[in-house]
């Protein structure tokens, strides 16, 4: 449910904290993390979502705010496109609910991206319906940012298996 991982989040990331010495290390247990849960989570979401196929990075990038967001973190994010090509998509979460118990950063973890879990969860997930993305925390309201901001690339469409056997 999503009261208990906004619960334990916390104590995962201190964890991991103290399992790892270099924050870069720590963001990338978490951005692993997230790819193995948006590997499996993307089933549950098509099951209960009756999600439709999306036509367009643009529709991706409206699906994961609008249906996927809320339905698993209860917030909707803004979708911005800062592209001319409309492959970038920005995810602005005014609240974002797994800092609803953390008030700062501490100062020896200045490049803790703490939420990274996040970027990973998108990641798979969308890998898993064949879209490559690079995901990336682009602002952080723990770092003194006016919100929290999640970067969406989408790199290339998987090539279609019939054109692969032609």
């Amino acid at each position: 449910s999503r009261e208990l991982f906004v619960l334990t989040y916390g104590a995962l990331v201190a964890q991991l904290c103290k399992d790892y010495e270099k924050d870069e290390d720590v963001n990338t247990c978490l951005d692993r993390m997230g790819y193995g849960i948006g590997v499996r989570l993307i089933d549950d979401f098509l099951a209960r979502s009756a999600a439709k196929k999306c036509r367009s990075y643009s529709e991706t990038a409206d699906m994961i705010a609008q249906v996927a967001f809320k339905m698993y973190l209860g917030v909707t994010p803004r979708v911005s496109c800062s592209s001319a090509a409309g492959n970038e998509f920005s995810l602005i979460l005014d609240k974002n609910p797994l800092v609803d118990f953390v008030e700062e950063l501490p100062a020896e973890r200045a490049s803790l991206c703490y939420c990274n879990l996040l970027c990973g969860v998108i990641r798979g997930a969308l890998e898993m319906v064949h879209l490559a993305a690079e995901v990336t925390f682009l602002q952080d309201r723990l770092k003194g940012d006016a919100v929290t901001e999640i970067g969406i690339t989408f790199l290339r469409k998987a090539e279609d298996r019939k054109h692969k056997r032609n």
